[in-house]
């Protein structure tokens, strides 16, 4: 079954209208860490079922049931989501994980490597240097084919 993922990570504590447009039709959204507040996550799961991480940032006891890494599977793919890919403890390709989900460095990035899709959505939070403000998805196709992009806001 084809499916949409939205992609959001580092929104600390901010959800801009124009984020919330772009994951609504979302079937499952992921949310890799420095969320900032538990409004932003009941926001984001009136859109779709939700699975999110922990950031270096998110801390007090809304966050303390919030994991550091997520492992899912969706539309016959394995995701894992961490928000610090630097702190990456496993080896996707040889765990049969299709796509690695972070955030952290709020720069948007998609990269291919050793057969696994690395995809940060950037940040669609408060601006940081010259950074875009930006968001992702997931596209995962009837065949399996994952097309992955970023999207910059505003």
């Amino acid at each position: 079954m084809a499916m949409r993922i939205g992609l959001i990570s580092d929104t600390h504590g901010l959800l801009r209208p124009d984020a919330l447009a772009f994951l609504q039709g979302s079937d499952l959204i992921v949310h890799a860490g420095d969320i900032g507040g538990p409004d932003i996550l009941q926001a984001l799961s009136a859109i779709a079922p939700l699975t999110v991480v922990r950031g270096n940032n998110d801390r007090g006891p809304w966050a303390a049931s919030i994991r550091e890494t997520e492992w899912l599977q969706a539309a016959g793919i394995n995701l894992y989501a961490i928000h610090d890919l630097a702190q990456l403890d496993v080896d996707p390709a040889a765990a049969g994980i299709q796509v690695v989900v972070s955030g952290h460095s709020h720069q948007p990035r998609v990269d291919r490597r050793e057969g696994v899709l690395y995809v940060n959505p950037g940040s669609p939070g408060p601006r940081r240097f010259r950074l875009p403000i930006s968001i992702g998805e997931l596209l995962v196709g009837d065949s399996g084919r994952i097309d992955a992009r970023t999207v910059e806001l505003g």
